[in-house]
């Protein structure tokens, strides 16, 4: 996925407000995408000022920033990365939550909505990512919040369409996106460094019938 590349690799400025984006509709009643989320495991929540020093620690990892930067982030790479998420916010842009484990309060990755501006070639589109520590893989807690920003962002943001992007060896990335009853749809390209990418898709018509086969 790339939701959440290096803030400086997003082009200044470029955002969606949700009146700009084709795939929201304007009939939604309620479009705080800051509003958080809770599920099982995970707390979902908007950005603060207090994250900057968990976010350090957790962005100096180079597995969790391994796809696209194959390395961690530095502090001040990491202060850039909050500063845009908390604008990002604050304009009422696409933006994803911060995720916490609820047991213990601890920060370990982000998960929701964005606007996939390093892949112009498939713009205009809303991505829904995710990024999850290490010390949290193999749980299925990218699957859980993504399935938790899918059901708000189908049924109170007015999300019609979503798509997320993986580079081909994030095998990860990929079956997540199949978890959620995401379509192979194309290849693309990474427009700064070039990166071989999968593009998924799913309508919010595909959602509802995959939600009604869950229950049956």
């Amino acid at each position: 996925m790339l939701l959440g590349v290096l803030a400086p690799r997003r082009r200044t400025g470029v955002g969606l407000l949700w009146h700009d984006n084709p795939f929201v509709t304007r009939s939604s009643e309620n479009r705080s995408v800051s509003s958080e989320l809770v599920t099982a495991r995970l707390r979902l929540r908007p950005w603060t000022n207090e994250d900057y020093e968990p976010l350090v620690e957790l962005f100096a990892k180079p597995e969790f920033w391994w796809y696209p930067m194959r390395r961690g982030l530095t502090r001040p790479e990491t202060a850039l990365y909050l500063i845009r998420r908390l604008a990002e916010q604050n304009r009422g842009e696409l933006v994803d939550w911060v995720a916490e484990d609820r047991a213990t309060g601890r920060l370990i990755g982000h998960i929701g909505f964005g606007v996939p501006d390093a892949v112009p070639e498939i713009l205009p589109c809303v991505e829904i990512g995710w990024r999850i520590g290490p010390d949290y893989w193999g749980r299925g807690l990218a699957t859980e919040g993504a399935r938790a920003a899918l059901q708000r962002g189908f049924t109170r943001l007015g999300l019609t369409e979503v798509v997320a992007i993986c580079e081909p060896e994030n095998v990860a990335s990929v079956r997540v996106a199949e978890k959620l009853g995401m379509r192979f749809d194309c290849q693309a390209k990474d427009c700064a460094d070039g990166f071989p990418l999968l593009i998924y898709r799913l309508s919010e018509s595909e959602w509802r019938s995959g939600q009604t086969e869950r229950r049956d």
